[in-house]
């Protein structure tokens, strides 16, 4: 699964599971452009590879900033192999009648609207190639809805019915389109699904953890080893598969 001479993009570069892909991908021999709209936990990251790692803070939700990375990243690499959308927004638990419409938007725009931004920014340059990969993180909630998570599983869902009909468009060009759910991860994100009020450490042991049939939260290392994978020539002839990294918890 070596990813040397592969140029990827990857989204959520801020976060636990974004830097820990970026890491993976990078030890892979992979050139990175890492993107989110912070940062900086990835500055270490950016002194060890500097010729192999692009970092650009960019707003997903806006077409026109995409777009610029998107160019930046063709620019700098002079091509575009794989497209990593990892970045998400999680909801605190709660009844649909608590959840306003700003929320609900917000929601959708970072988890759904940035996934058809980034593809469709792409796109172009992989069919110019004949060949890519696309991965989309969405979530297993999907199959096993938990309450109070009504706007994060409808955007999640979005992403993977987006991901088939992607998956089938692009086809004909050699490009391929996978969605990766996630189980309950191991990382800060976890704790914004706790309800207002609710207890973080009770929650993750006794709903969380308990809810993985084998018996451990998913980590970010997990997820990063089926983004490999995916974007790996062993990999060739899958597309539009949605892959759970979940340990069980969809069954």
């Amino acid at each position: 699964m070596d990813l040397a001479n592969k140029v990827a993009i990857i989204t959520g570069a801020g976060g636990g599971m974004g830097g820990e892909v970026i890491r993976k991908f990078l030890e892979k021999g992979a050139k990175v452009s890492a993107v989110d709209i912070n940062v900086d936990a990835i500055a270490e990251l950016e002194e060890k590879y500097p010729e192999h790692l692009l970092v650009t803070k960019a707003d997903l939700t806006d077409e026109g900033s995409v777009n610029a990375v998107v160019q930046k990243t063709v620019d700098t690499y002079q091509k575009v192999d794989i497209l990593l959308n990892v970045a998400g927004m999680a909801q605190s638990a709660k009844n649909i009648e608590d959840v306003s419409l700003k929320e609900w938007e917000q929601i959708m725009a970072i988890n759904s609207t940035a996934v058809f931004l980034t593809s469709k920014a792409v796109v172009p340059f992989m069919k110019e190639k004949n060949e890519g990969s696309i991965i989309n993180v969405a979530s297993v909630s999907v199959d096993r809805p938990r309450p109070g998570l009504n706007a994060y599983v409808a955007s999640k869902g979005a992403t993977i019915s987006f991901t088939k009909a992607l998956a089938i468009e692009l086809a004909p060009y050699n490009i391929r389109v996978n969605a990766i759910n996630p189980g309950p991860a191991d990382t800060k994100m976890l704790a914004e699904f706790v309800p207002a009020g609710g207890d973080e450490g009770d929650v993750k042991e006794n709903t969380f953890l308990k809810s993985v049939p084998l018996g451990r939260l998913i980590t970010p290392e997990d997820i990063a080893n089926c983004a490999i994978y995916l974007s790996s020539d062993l990999a060739e002839i899958i597309t539009g598969s949605v892959v759970n990294v979940d340990g069980g918890r969809g069954i």
